[in-house]
């Protein structure tokens, strides 16, 4: 009896979790190429019954993610909207329920960046299914999705570097490239740093190794391990916050050069002002500006809510910061509104593709999308 008991109970989960994942349409699942968002669509019906709330479901407290939160922040004080932050403190489970209660109390705009995508996915569908305004930075499923173009991305790093090799190193170097190959979306941008590379033909990629920690102290304990049996480094290239570790390991051996070029992805203050300084290794970092595109992200979910046409997708476009444009670019992360305002220079960093609207929600984003065909 027992068995059976447990048999029926198991049963029941199964056909519970099943009508769950039944509730709702399942988005465009298949890899879809979206054409040039339209600013004229029509509008379509505002969603009944939410609050007027914009919240920032955060995994982690990394420098472009509060970048993310004060361009959020800051559209839903010019739009009119209550802001609120939760921090999961990269807990994949704490931010599931984190992404329930704020479906329970009928939050009218969510932007996520996951923790765990997989385990998130449902309740981020649930939140679709309410009617809820969903923007995710990446990962699906999402009304809205942001992706950069991964291997362009890479591939502006790259190029920058085989640059100053060619011009300043005598066309050869040892170059350490830390990777993140393991996670699916980031993927490109480092097949493009190889094919950069392997096109210098003195450079030798003496290490292409992932950090087993995605942070500072991941890079560092890396470039530790890496200077034991290669003492000279020429090139470093990955995200901004590994490649700053790998240069406080450099300096703590003594090996760190005013010829040397560090480059890294996002934009990380600590990169900048490495930059800034002028006498050192760090030479390039590829900005990602996330307090624009969070702040476009925070007036998408505003017109949402009003019943407007949105974007579908967009890219967020790489610009590589150097000693020269460093001073426009600060301007322009200060006042994320002026720039999204300024049509010129919002094009500048982000590019807008398809529509969406909640009369059209059935057709949210549910698969990994990027406009690079590669």
């Amino acid at each position: 009896m027992t068995r059976q008991l447990v048999f029926l109970a198991v049963l029941l989960t199964s056909i519970s979790t099943l009508a769950v994942a039944q509730a709702g349409p399942p988005g465009i699942t298949e890899p879809t190429i979206f054409p040039p968002f339209n600013a004229a669509a029509p509008p379509c019906t505002a969603p009944p019954g939410l609050q007027k709330v914009l919240a920032f479901a955060q995994d982690n407290e990394r420098e472009f993610m509060q970048g993310v939160g004060r361009g959020l922040a800051q559209a839903a004080k010019d739009r009119g909207l209550e802001y609120r932050r939760v921090l999961a403190a990269n807990d994949a489970q704490k931010m599931i329920e984190q992404v329930r209660e704020l479906r329970a109390n009928k939050v009218g705009g969510v932007v996520a960046a996951p923790v765990n995508p997989a385990s998130l996915g449902l309740s981020l569908q649930e939140l679709i299914w309410s009617g809820a305004y969903v923007g995710t930075v990446v990962p699906p499923p999402a009304i809205s999705l942001l992706n950069a173009p991964q291997y362009l991305t890479g591939k502006v790093l790259g190029d920058a570097a085989a640059a100053y090799i060619r011009a300043r190193l005598g066309g050869k170097a040892k170059a350490v490239l830390l990777t993140h190959d393991s996670l699916q979306f980031l993927a490109p941008r480092f097949v493009a740093m190889r094919d950069a590379l392997r096109a210098v033909p003195g450079v030798t990629i003496v290490a292409d190794i992932s950090p087993v920690t995605v942070n500072k102290e991941g890079g560092m304990t890396t470039m530790r391990t890496i200077l034991l049996a290669q003492p000279t480094v020429d090139v470093v290239l990955g995200a901004d916050t590994v490649v700053l570790g790998a240069l406080a390991a450099l300096r703590e051996a003594g090996k760190a050069r005013p010829d040397q070029f560090l480059g890294g992805i996002d934009g990380e203050p600590e990169a900048v002002a490495e930059i800034k300084s002028g006498n050192g290794p760090y030479k390039a970092s590829i900005s990602l500006a996330s307090p624009v595109f969070g702040y476009a992200m925070g007036q998408h979910a505003a017109d949402w809510l009003e019943g407007k046409s949105i974007p579908q997708a967009m890219d967020i476009l790489p610009i590589a910061l150097t000693a020269a444009n460093i001073a426009q670019y600060e301007s322009d992360l200060a006042n994320p509104g002026h720039v999204y305002r300024e049509a010129a220079r919002r094009d500048l960093y982000l590019k807008m593709y398809g529509n969406i609207c909640y009369d059209t929600r059935d057709r949210y984003v549910n698969f990994p999308w990027s406009s690079e065909r590669r």
